[in-house]
């Protein structure tokens, strides 16, 4: 059987390795954020950096890559494409010389806050198919189990 035949838990049989699935899942979803977030000019690890500078002012950029699931040199990249655009500003860290803070500008708040209702609204239709109860479940188990993984 192909992986776009079948669904719910005949797709992936109750034997399946459940981290394949997730990250099966999280491909499918990339490519739909990823086309909300062209409006915008950002990238999914680009949108994610702003997401977390925005409840999280001040991360290093090793912070970044950690939270992004990235390397520390992607992240600098990223970071870098960031700043170049001005949608976020490193200063040096209070208390490690050898690290800089990450904050959002406010030109990078501001197109957080519009980028945000597009990718809400895209996870939205994605979970359109699925109850309330299914809905709280999964970001339950999610929630579990990236506390077990150390997340």
């Amino acid at each position: 059987m192909s992986f776009s035949e079948g669904s719910g838990s005949d797709k992936w049989g109750d034997d399946g390795v459940i981290s394949f699935a997730v990250r099966h899942v999280w491909l499918g979803m990339r490519a739909a954020i990823e086309d909300e977030l062209a409006e915008f000019g950002l990238t999914v690890p680009q949108f994610a950096t702003l997401t977390m500078l925005d409840s999280t002012p001040g991360l290093s950029v090793a912070e970044v890559a950690r939270l992004c699931g990235s390397t520390r040199q992607s992240a600098t990249e990223m970071v870098a494409g960031l700043e170049a655009h001005g949608l976020v500003e490193r200063s040096p860290h209070p208390t490690d010389r050898r690290a800089h803070q990450v904050h959002a500008t406010e030109a990078g708040r501001e197109l957080y806050r519009k980028a945000r209702p597009a990718v809400r609204s895209r996870e939205e239709q994605l979970e359109s198919g699925l109850s309330p109860e299914v809905r709280r479940a999964a970001r339950e188990w999610m929630a579990v189990l990236a506390a077990a993984c150390g997340a």
